[in-house]
């Protein structure tokens, strides 16, 4: 009987091969089933970059009118008044209490 079942180990091993690698090809991490997921979390990304580069490039900005060749008095003005905890007495001051988590 063992010499019967010797001739379809091959084919046997082959389909086993094949499904292993089609079912991984399909549920896999990088499988068929999951590609709408990876577009949907691809466009995240994107608008993530997209939001992150508009702030690096606001901070740019800010940095460099704080430079002492290109000195924006606005600017230095706001950044003393937020490190100093100073207002000028014109100011309207609103204080807000701290969010408890």
């Amino acid at each position: 009987m063992f010499f019967q079942l010797k001739t379809y180990l091959p084919t046997a091993a082959l389909a086993f091969l094949i499904f292993y690698f089609g079912f991984h090809a399909l549920t896999g991490d990088r499988g068929l089933l999951l590609a709408q997921q990876r577009r949907e979390m691809f466009t995240e990304k994107q608008a993530e970059l997209a939001q992150l580069r508009a702030e690096r490039a606001d901070l740019e900005t800010r940095a460099r009118l704080l430079r002492d060749e290109s000195l924006s008095a606005d600017l230095l003005e706001e950044r003393a008044h937020v490190l100093l905890g100073f207002a000028d007495p014109r100011d309207y001051v609103i204080r807000i209490a701290p969010e408890r988590g």
